[in-house]
């Protein structure tokens, strides 16, 4: 048991007890930890009013034997005050917080998607682009080895006339093996930018039917490959 120090995102909270409250964070250093936040819902509380869903701040927590450690330290690094002021905003960066929790296992350290989230998170911040969540789930599903089959048809290979999407196979198929989801040209372009590493011009692009597409593939994919849907995309 000892003190020690890291940074992290808020993830989710909820109740413990009459004044307590559990935060699951996403770390730099240790992955996901549940922490216990003593008397944060009192009104004179030092840090409850930090201790937010997508707040990014330095912590010194204190590890326990237990299955939940102390938190004793907040310093904030960023609110994101904006995106606390904007439902639209708010609510793609809780898809986003719901997509990092269900990708990481506590006390796992996932350092390159937590540098993702933060990353997702300050795009919105400047940014409220419908792209970045599906691009975030598309990334992350790619890192945590669920890469979907982009350039040419999961059943006869050919590379012409790619027309659909089969979530459960994680692939696009062409006109005369179709199955799934339809997929527009201008949407696989935008699939593939974002996978290529050229998120920030696909971002420049003008929001057409194609984001939503891209929406609709990211959250099948990420349904079938994790097996339970992402209640907050409902929202959006």
């Amino acid at each position: 048991m000892a003190l020690y120090r890291d940074n992290g995102v808020v993830l989710r909270t909820y109740r413990l007890g009459e004044a307590d409250r559990i935060i699951v964070f996403l770390t730099q250093g240790r992955g996901k930890v549940r922490a216990v936040a003593k008397g944060v819902r009192r009104t004179k509380s030092k840090f409850g009013a930090r201790l937010e869903p997508t707040s990014h701040l330095k912590l010194q927590l204190y590890e326990t034997r237990g299955d939940l450690d102390i938190v004793t330290q907040v310093e904030t690094l960023d609110v994101f005050r904006r995106i606390r002021d904007d439902l639209d905003r708010l609510t793609r960066c809780t898809a986003l917080l719901e997509a990092a929790d269900q990708f990481t296992i506590e006390g796992e350290p996932n350092a390159p998607l937590y540098r993702m989230l933060v990353g997702a998170i300050s795009t919105i911040e400047s940014n409220d682009h419908p792209l970045i969540v599906p691009a975030f789930l598309l990334k992350a599903m790619t890192m945590e080895g669920f890469r979907p089959e982009l350039d040419s048809c999961i059943e006869c290979q050919t590379t012409e006339d790619l027309v659909a999407f089969d979530p459960a196979d994680g692939g696009v198929l062409c006109l005369s093996c179709r199955r799934g989801l339809p997929l527009s040209a201008e949407a696989l372009s935008l699939a593939r930018m974002v996978l290529g590493g050229r998120l920030a011009p696909a971002l420049q692009r003008p929001v057409t039917a194609a984001t939503r597409e891209l929406e609709l593939l990211s959250a099948k994919l990420f349904e079938f490959q994790l097996e339970r849907p992402l209640r907050a995309l409902r929202e959006i």
